[in-house]
């Protein structure tokens, strides 16, 4: 049997004892700081249900909204409305059904059912699109739209897309999938759409195939003027032409 007075001995209960300090110490602590963690994180549920303090974190973003819901760090929107003005001062607005924005990530906001409106440089030209989802930088003013995509121009054309990439600062619409365009006077079909310069230039790539409607009947090319008609020669007399005779006056 060991000695109490073996050095050996009393080191290890030395080491045993610190041991069963520390866990003791662990124990006192968790009974503290469990409660404390869970009454915690009640007041911070309760807060956020009240108070909506991730308000505070769109202070310089133009949005409106009728309702928040927040589910760990995203948030979100019903019934957003965005609106701003691009670098050239031309204005913007932007509508949806739902708007989700996490967080940790302030600048990108996930659309449902949203509508895109813009004003051109020529400063009377709007372009209206519609789109079931899409994703907007609202630092970089850019729009991603995806599912069902309607463009509709002030000036009368319209086209109908399933992806479209827009920069409403630039007023510049791209499109690198099928797009079905309707003309004042027919129809438009390409593999890709590129609009540029503020709406002036409108391009079509690959595949186009352009269908045109009321062209009318060609005119009928100018007739040119009736030469004049040859006068009818004389008719032809039968047998020998009649000497002519000149009479001489009898002297006196």
């Amino acid at each position: 049997m060991n000695s109490v007075q073996n050095p050996a001995y009393q080191a290890g209960m030395e080491a045993r004892f610190a041991v069963a300090a520390r866990h003791s110490r662990m124990v006192r602590l968790l009974r503290v700081a469990v409660p404390a963690a869970v009454i915690l994180a009640m007041a911070g549920i309760v807060a956020v249900s009240v108070f909506n303090p991730f308000r505070m974190l769109l202070p310089k973003l133009p949005v409106d909204m009728d309702n928040l819901v927040v589910s760990g760090t995203k948030i979100t929107m019903e019934s957003p409305h965005l609106s701003g003005y691009t670098p050239d001062r031309r204005p913007y607005e932007v509508w949806a059904r739902t708007a989700t924005q996490d967080v940790t990530d302030p600048d990108h906001l996930d659309l449902r059912t949203l509508r895109a409106k813009v004003l051109m440089e020529d400063q009377t030209t709007t372009v209206t699109l519609d789109a079931r989802t899409g994703l907007m930088d609202t630092k970089q003013q850019l729009l991603d739209l995806h599912k069902d995509i309607f463009l509709q121009s002030s000036t009368g054309y319209e086209a109908r897309l399933s992806q479209a990439f827009v920069d409403l600062g630039k007023g510049t619409v791209t499109s690198d999938e099928h797009v079905d365009v309707k003309l004042l006077n027919g129809t438009l079909s390409s593999d890709r759409l590129r609009i540029t310069g503020g709406g002036e230039v409108v391009r079509f790539e690959g595949n186009v195939v352009m269908n045109l409607d009321n062209l009318g009947e060609p005119e009928q090319p100018a007739s040119a003027p009736a030469a004049p008609t040859a006068p009818e020669p004389a008719p032809a007399h039968s047998g020998k032409p009649r000497p002519s005779s000149t009479k001489t006056g009898n002297p006196k």
